[in-house]
C-alpha cells in the first residue's frame, strides 16, 4: 500500500487513497458498488439538489463496458480496459426549471469524494479520469441538454504493478506527492 506521508494526521482512508493504474480482474459485487454509490448520495449540495448522476459498467458487461471505454482518450484506455468497473460521472447543470446550477460541478464533486472514500473504506481504489472525450460521451450515451460529462472514473481491487507496461509502471510506482500547504492555503491574502 501507498499511504501519503503527510505534515498534519488526517483520516486513514484520506491517507490509504490513491489513484492506481493497476486493477485486480476480481469482480465487484454489486451490492460493495451499490455502497459506493449511496456513499456518493449523501454528499452535501446546494440547495440539496444533489445533482449528481453515474452510468457505469462492470467489465462482464462487455456491451456497455466498451462504451464507456471508447470515450476514453487513448492515453487512459491500455490500463483502463482492465478496470472491474467504468464509472462516467455527470453534473445535472440545469435544475428542473430550466435555471442553472452554477454549484453542479462542485456538488458532483464532492459525491465523488464520498464515493473515493468508501471505495477506500472497501479496500477499492479509485483512479479519476479527465482524459475522455466528453463529446463522444454525449452522443454514445444520448445524453440530454444540461447533463454535463465531468470526469470517468475506474473503479476495483488493487492489482500488481508489474502488469502495467511503460510509462505506466513507471507512475505507478513513483512517489506519492503533493505540493506544500503553503502554496495552497492563505490567510487573509493571496
Amino acid at each position: 500500500m501507498r499511504h501519503a506521508l503527510t505534515t498534519y494526521p488526517v483520516l486513514e482512508a484520506i491517507r490509504k487513497r490513491w489513484s492506481p493504474r493497476s486493477f485486480a480482474s476480481t469482480p465487484v459485487a454489486p451490492d460493495t458498488l451499490n455502497q459506493v454509490f449511496e456513499a456518493a448520495s449523501w454528499a452535501a449540495s446546494a440547495m440539496n439538489l444533489q445533482p449528481w448522476r453515474y452510468l457505469y459498467a462492470h467489465h462482464s458487461d462487455q456491451e456497455n463496458f466498451q462504451k464507456l471505454l471508447s470515450c476514453l482518450l487513448p492515453g487512459n484506455q491500455p490500463w483502463a480496459k482492465n478496470a472491474p468497473v467504468l464509472i462516467l460521472a455527470l453534473a445535472k447543470t440545469l435544475n428542473d426549471d430550466g435555471t442553472p446550477n452554477g454549484a453542479a460541478i462542485h456538488d458532483l464533486g464532492l459525491a465523488n469524494g464520498n464515493l473515493s472514500l468508501e471505495a477506500t473504506a472497501l479496500d477499492l481504489y479509485t483512479h479519476f479520469m479527465g482524459g475522455f472525450d466528453r463529446e463522444k460521451a454525449k452522443q454514445v450515451f444520448e445524453l440530454p441538454d444540461g447533463l454535463q460529462p465531468v470526469v470517468m472514473i475506474a473503479l476495483g481491487y488493487l492489482g500488481g504493478a508489474e502488469q502495467l507496461e511503460e510509462p505506466f509502471l513507471s507512475r505507478e510506482k513513483a512517489p506519492r506527492q503533493r505540493k506544500p500547504l503553503s502554496e495552497i492555503a492563505f490567510e487573509g491574502k493571496l
